[in-house]
This record gives structure tokens, sequence and C-alpha cells, in this order.
């Protein structure tokens, strides 16, 4: 990661949990932290290594995913702007390495708070504690949620929502079979089966690297929405 040319004024204000520390606090954290960037596709961490600072994320995407020794990769939460990343929190209250790698999925800013300063903080502003565990527990909710998706439920089902995820508003994906699989625990070719199966019943258009939704409402009525 790089630091950019351009400071960030006042980062604190994005998130919520945050604006309810004290004044002297507030200004530590500005004090303290450092505003740092990555371009897409630079890995933010990685298995084995320790976590130095405390990521508040200002701009961007980052995965944050497991690959197993055959290679194979599951998509475990994203962090999006506004965020904290829940997984160096955890290693740095474990003083524990990382286990899962962070991605960048598009050019990324955040403030990074050395471990000194969040050791400091936990330990003295109860604001400041409550809003690390308050954003932990709700990505342990969110992982558990993952896992029973995992072992659970069909995978016509979730590949249902997870295009309709993807697609947000609009209905043109650009997005490979190989992706939609990370991100929804399985093979490649499973995916690739079942959205074949997606075409033949006219929900999706395919073509290399894109989809098409064209039948929103049975996707819909699939996943359950």
């Amino acid at each position: 990661m790089r630091q950019p040319t351009a400071d960030t004024a006042n980062w604190i204000s994005r998130f919520q949990g945050l604006m309810q520390l004290d004044q002297d606090t507030r200004e530590q954290l500005l004090r303290k932290s450092q505003i740092i960037s990555a371009p897409r596709g630079a890995v933010i961490f990685g298995p084995g290594k320790s976590p130095e600072n405390m990521l508040f994320l200002l701009d961007g995407t980052v995965r944050v995913q497991q690959v197993s020794e055959t290679g194979r990769e599951i998509l475990l939460y994203r962090i999006t702007a506004g965020e904290s990343c829940v997984l160096t929190t955890a290693c740095l209250l474990a003083y524990e390495d990382y286990a899962a790698e962070g991605i960048a999925e598009t050019a990324v800013r955040a403030a990074a708070l050395p471990r000194a300063i969040f050791d400091e903080l936990v330990a003295s502003s109860p604001t400041f504690r409550n809003f690390v565990f308050t954003a932990f527990s709700k990505r342990i909710t969110d992982l558990f949620h993952v896992i029973d998706e995992v072992a659970f439920q069909r995978i016509d089902v979730r590949l249902a929502q997870g295009l309709l995820d993807l697609a947000g508003q609009g209905d043109h994906l650009a997005v490979t079979h190989q992706q939609l699989a990370v991100d929804l625990g399985t093979a490649r070719e499973v995916i690739s089966r079942q959205m074949q199966e997606f075409q033949r019943r006219g929900w999706v258009r395919l073509a290399r690297g894109t989809v098409d939704i064209l039948d929103r409402d049975a996707l819909r009525h699939l996943s359950g929405r």
C-alpha cells in the first residue's frame, strides 16, 4: 500500500460509531492514523502475516477470502466504505497472524491506526471498545450465515440470490463463472451447469465474462425474495 498525496480530513465522520467519541479521543485518532491507498488487485493482507494496523475503509471494496491447500477459494465477506476490517480486529485482539487474505476489488483508501494506539483505546475508551465489538459481533453473525448457506442451501437458490445481489438495479453483470464459484463457495463446473440451465429457461443470457438478466422475476421467485 502507498500513501496518497492528498490528505483526507476528519475521516472519523464516515463511521457513525466513532462520532460518539469524546473530542480528545477523536483528535488522537486523527493525529495517530495514516491515510493509505492501494490499487485494484492489491493484496491488503495474507495468511501468516501479522497485522500492524487496524484498518477503516474510506473508499472502495475489499474481498476477504479463504484459500484451501488445493487452491479452492471461498468468499468470507466484503468490506465496503464505512466499515472496519473485523478479521484484522480479531487478529489484533488475539495477537494472531492472518488466516485469510484480503484483496482490493477496486482501488481503495483506508485509515490505518497503529496496533499500539488500537490497544490503548480498547483499554481506555468504552465508546471505541463498543464500536470495535459491535462491528465484530455483526460480522460473526454474517459468517454464520455464510456457513449455513454453503452447508445447507441449494446452489440454484444461492446462485439466483447472488446474481440479483451483484446486479443491483441493473441487468448486466461483468462476472465470470469462476468469480461466481468463489463467491458461493463451490466449483466453477457447478456454476457453469446451473447457469446453462438458467439460460435454457430464458432467465439469463450468457457471453464470455458477462451475464445479462432477462427474467428478474423468475430469479427473485427462485431465491425466495
